[in-house]
């Protein structure tokens, strides 16, 4: 059987979600009440429900983060709202909090989060051996780390369901942007603020400037955003990443706008559906129905911090938007001329009232203007902005304009930009008093309806029969669009169209009852017994243990020691606070295997982060490839406790 590829995509809110759905999404993940990694993107049962009652017309999938690490006071809440999830129709709730699986939840398939920090094919392993289904991957894994993990969980022998072993599926994001460190090894936050990442309050630090100094106190980058990565993109790499073991296509963004969602979704589900159209033995797709769209999707035309593919093909030198963590644009041309209240751009691309611009100023720190006129003057067009720079030295003619507002393509996405349709085979046929409706979708489910009728001769009968196939062909503002349409009948009949209407009125709602029965709920995943062993005999602070159900957990799968995790605030002294692949020593070609001879030792020389007062440590594992931003509880922060949904 053909693998199926799902894209996964992200929803604010509900009316996102469907959005998402609309362009193509075949399953959307989306914040419920609380208790999700974005807090602020929580949603109330109802919304989820409408949600969930939308995406299952085209048999797609909704899935409701329950992702944050809980406080022993909070696992009575956060099962009660599992069962609201499973009530509403939801298909999977996405965790990190191990204590969850020794509560009493809905038998409903459990995900692991990306906060689960899942690189390692032993711990891929383990989380199938648990009950997993679903398993997003590190961001930082390339393709031969997904081949591996994909071969472990596949010989693991998990048992899905009655009928037979069926191994988890692999998650990968492929668009949006990258938290620097590995997924739930982020401790900045929480140190310095008392807000934490793994609780769904992540402060940013990683977004903020720092001059980056040597062991001997010299500066080696100046007020540069080291911490802060371009934004994923892997549209290059989708078949590869299929090929790899990968079958869900995850977008990043539940904090993102709906012409965010519209445009990435929309991109990738071209790509894929080119991917699937082109091996159809291979793969296909996860949910029902073709989209068409209003608009040509260009993801770099909504928010985004320049591209990266970050790991995926290997360790590569530019993934860092060291100058900016906003939105810069694309590059759109020239200044030719400047003017008293313009300026004129040399510029293939065609400007609107309302764009945004943005360059780079002195320090190559980033500056924006809005256009109030864009004048078209042969190659090169007039630019009349709200307000003109105040900065000679840094907006001059040579400099580059890029574009971070495109109005017109906004203006598109505002607008109804996708239809979704279910293609249906249509054959009318005649009974002993009548005439019945077979409508057969491109799933292979059927529904049929039947209509009493005397049967007339038609005058002319060449006619009907092509106003036949024309009018059963209508299916308006319905999920479905007529594909081959047969009519099989004795001879041409005479039906008014009032007949024909309520005949595939009565077919379509036999079809969607149909369509409803036909999509079981997928079962939980079992466990395996005797429990599995977890890869590692003690864990620390990093293996995020907030609760005494998470402790039994852990204990009854093997772990003889078991720390308390960083916000339980009894972690003294220095730590790791943040630990990532990224290397700030490889980005200044200082790595001591790219320069051997020049610097010695197993691991480089530590450097220093600064910002402002605040000075933190960066150690080099470089026989892990990984770099280690080190410091401590930063004294006098508040606590920040996250209040519990009713």
């Amino acid at each position: 059987m053909p693998s199926t590829l799902e894209l996964l995509a992200p929803a604010k809110n509900a009316d996102i979600g469907i959005e998402a759905i609309r362009h193509g999404a075949d399953a959307v993940y989306v914040g419920g009440p609380s208790f999700g990694a974005r807090y602020g993107a929580g949603n109330t049962v109802a919304d989820i429900e409408r949600l969930a009652a939308c995406a299952h017309r085209f048999h797609a999938r909704i899935f409701v983060t329950l992702n944050t690490i809980l406080r022993d006071e909070e696992l009575e809440e956060a099962r009660r709202m599992a069962w609201q999830m499973f009530d509403a129709g939801v298909d999977a709730l996405i965790v990190q909090d191990m204590g969850l699986l020794e509560l009493d939840l809905p038998p409903i398939q459990l995900h692991a989060s990306t906060q689960c920090d899942i690189r390692s094919p032993e711990k891929a392993g383990f989380l199938a051996e648990v009950g997993f289904s679903q398993m997003v991957l590190a961001r930082e894994l390339s393709l031969a780390e997904i081949g591996a993990i994909h071969s472990r969980v596949n010989r693991s022998g998990i048992q899905a369901d009655g009928a037979g072993d069926t191994a988890p599926i692999l998650e990968f994001f492929i668009h949006g942007a990258l938290c620097v460190a590995f997924s739930g090894q982020c401790y900045i936050s929480h140190a310095h603020t008392g807000r934490s990442a793994n609780r769904g309050e992540c402060s940013q630090a990683c977004r903020l400037p720092y001059n980056l100094e040597d062991k001997q106190g010299r500066i080696v980058a100046f007020d540069k955003h080291l911490l802060s990565m371009k934004d994923n993109d892997q549209s290059a790499n989708l078949r590869l990443l299929a090929d790899a073991g990968i079958r869900s296509f995850k977008i990043e963004g539940r904090l993102k706008d709906a012409a965010y969602v519209k445009n990435t979704t929309a991109h990738y589900r071209q790509l894929l559906d080119r991917i699937i159209d082109d091996s159809p033995q291979q793969y296909e797709r996860a949910s029902s129905g073709r989209c068409s769209f209003t608009f040509t999707p260009r993801p770099e035309k909504t928010f985004n911090r320049g591209a990266t593919d970050y790991f995926v093909n290997g360790r590569q030198p530019d993934i860092g938007a060291f100058d900016t963590p906003s939105f810069s644009g694309t590059a759109s041309g020239t200044v030719t001329r400047i003017g008293p209240d313009w300026f004129e751009v040399d510029s293939e691309e065609q400007f609107a009232n309302g764009d945004g611009i943005s360059y780079l100023s002195r320090g190559r720190k980033l500056a924006g203007l809005r256009i109030n006129v864009a004048r078209r003057l042969g190659r090169s067009q007039r630019l009349f902005p709200n307000e003109m720079p105040e900065d000679p030295e840094g907006f001059k003619i040579g400099v580059e304009i890029l574009r971070n507002r495109d109005q017109a393509f906004e203006r598109l996405l505002e607008k109804e930009s996708a239809e979704r349709r279910i293609a249906v085979t249509v054959e009318l046929t005649e009974t002993a008093d009548g005439f019945a409706l077979a409508l057969r979708d491109e799933d292979g489910i059927e529904g049929r309806a039947a209509i009493a009728h005397a049967k007339e001769a038609a005058k002319n009968p060449q006619r009907a029969l092509v106003g036949l196939g024309e009018n059963l062909g209508k299916f308006g503002a319905t999920d479905f669009k007529a594909g081959e349409v047969e009519v099989v009948l004795g001879e041409a009949w005479f039906l008014p169209a009032s007949a024909i209407n309520a005949l595939r009125r009565d077919a379509v709602d036999a079809l969607v009852a149909a369509r409803e029965a036909a999509r079981p709920r997928l079962p939980r995943a079992a466990a395996v017994e005797p429990p599995a062993t977890y890869p590692e005999r003690e864990l620390s602070y990093l293996g995020n243990v907030l609760n005494g159900r998470a402790r039994a957990f852990y204990a009854r799968h093997g772990v003889a020691l078991i720390a308390d995790a960083y916000e339980a605030d009894t972690t003294p002294g220095e730590v790791s606070l943040m630990i990532t692949r990224h290397c700030l020593r490889y980005s200044h070609s200082l790595c001591p295997k790219e320069a051997k001879g020049w610097v010695t030792g197993v691991n480089a020389e530590p450097m220093t982060l600064v910002n402002g007062k605040e000075r933190l440590t960066l150690r080099f594992d470089c026989k892990k490839c990984e770099m280690h931003v080190v410091g401590r509880m930063k004294k006098g922060r508040s606590i920040a406790i996250l209040p519990v949904a009713h």
